[in-house]
């Protein structure tokens, strides 16, 4: 006998949502991220109990990447992933910020620091250096 739970009306904890939408792979870092400041429900901060409603915007940092995404729908079930992308829609700005931000750090990949000569190349360094 399989129960089949309907999308909850009333609201749904931050810290379950953005396990569920599939932010976070467990509710235990959901709950780290909101108690250190980097989930902002409607532009203020929140707790991991706050609840949340269809319509609510959510600023999300995660390392270096920074979403807006609008809330939806709501679920309190982790379920695939392309059922977990229809909770939520980003934001176009947030959407052309992040991919300017992912071709400037591949830009910059192109002329990062130079490598370590590898075996040929020492010697090449050392047949320079002994010309002298």
């Amino acid at each position: 006998m399989s129960q089949v739970s309907a999308p909850p009306t009333n609201g749904v904890r931050v810290d379950v949502w953005l396990w569920a939408a599939r932010f976070f792979k467990t509710r235990s870092l959901a709950r780290q991220a909101i108690d250190g400041g980097r989930i902002d429900v409607n532009g203020a901060g929140c707790k991991p109990a706050k609840t949340l409603h269809a319509g609510d915007r959510l600023k999300i940092s995660r390392g270096e990447e920074r979403l807006e995404v609008g809330v939806l729908a709501l679920s309190e079930r982790r379920g695939p992933a392309s059922v977990a992308q229809a909770l939520y829609a980003e934001t176009e700005a947030s959407r052309v910020a992040r991919e300017a931000v992912r071709e400037q750090h591949r830009l910059v990949g192109a002329s990062g620091p130079p490598k370590r000569p590898d075996k040929q190349a020492r010697r090449e360094l050392r047949r320079l250096r002994d010309r002298r």
